[in-house]
């Protein structure tokens, strides 16, 4: 099916709303990654690091798909909580809900191209399915052992 199904101008915007919250997530994971001490500094830095790096790979897919579409990808960058509690409790909570509304943007694409890109419609898929695993991830990483 052709690109003329789709609502280009949503897609875009929704595209966009996903830019800007990936590239919220490679500034919150780069900071978290700075502000993590404890006996678990390491494994819990190299993760942060790791959730950095992909958020910047998931900005650039998101772009590329704006682009093929023909628009402009935004120079925004999403919202940007900053508790000033560092506690790794407080900040894999923070993590929590900054993934969780991420969730919810490839979602939104999805309902959008559903049936009507294959192209958009696998993306959106992909994506859905990967944020879902973060979002399990940083779930079990909040539960307390023997919970």
């Amino acid at each position: 099916m052709a690109n003329s199904e789709i609502d280009q101008v949503a897609v875009i915007e929704v595209l966009n709303k996903i830019l800007e919250a990936e590239l919220a997530g490679v500034v919150r994971y780069t900071h978290y990654a700075l502000m993590v001490f404890g006996y678990h500094r390491i494994p819990i830095v190299g993760w942060m690091r790791a959730q950095a790096n992909e958020s910047l790979l998931h900005a650039n897919e998101a772009g590329e798909m704006i682009t093929q579409l023909g628009g402009h990808p935004s120079l925004g960058i999403g919202p940007l909580l900053e508790t000033h509690r560092h506690d790794i409790g407080d900040i894999l909570r923070e993590s929590l809900e900054h993934e969780t509304q991420a969730l919810a943007e490839y979602y939104r694409l999805l309902e959008l191209v559903n049936g009507r890109n294959v192209l958009l419609e696998e993306y959106a898929r992909r994506m859905c399915a990967l944020e879902e695993t973060h979002v399990g991830d940083v779930r079990k990483m909040l539960l307390k052992p023997g919970s």
